[in-house]
């Protein structure tokens, strides 16, 4: 029996510029401590479809995983523009929150 990883990898050969396939894949890697490759998908995802508002989130989660500060913010600030623009109001709770924790933890460094 295929893992999950394998069977994504599989949709993602057959289908390379899936979304869902390509978020679920970096997730997948995180899971896995894969910090590169799960960036690596993000970043491809954002440059395939920077609509894509889910991803945002889980990139600045990672971001913050690898003490990138500066991207991290950025990635939440994109991302609450967008999900503005796409009227999302959870999504914008959920990035904007995420971002006020992380900032108040930033500060904490100094």
């Amino acid at each position: 029996m295929k893992s999950r990883i394998e069977s994504l990898i599989e949709y993602f050969h057959e289908d390379p510029l899936d979304n869902f396939t390509i978020y679920a894949l970096a997730l997948e890697y995180i899971k896995l401590y894969d910090f590169d490759t799960a960036l690596e998908y993000f970043l491809k995802l954002k440059s395939l479809n920077p609509e894509y508002l889910p991803l945002y989130y889980h990139l600045g989660k990672l971001y913050e995983t690898l003490k990138d500060t500066d991207l991290a913010a950025q990635i939440y600030i994109e991302g609450m523009r967008i999900a503005e623009k796409q009227k999302d109001k959870h999504a914008y709770a959920e990035l904007k929150d995420a971002y006020t924790t992380f900032m108040a933890i930033d500060d904490e460094d100094w």
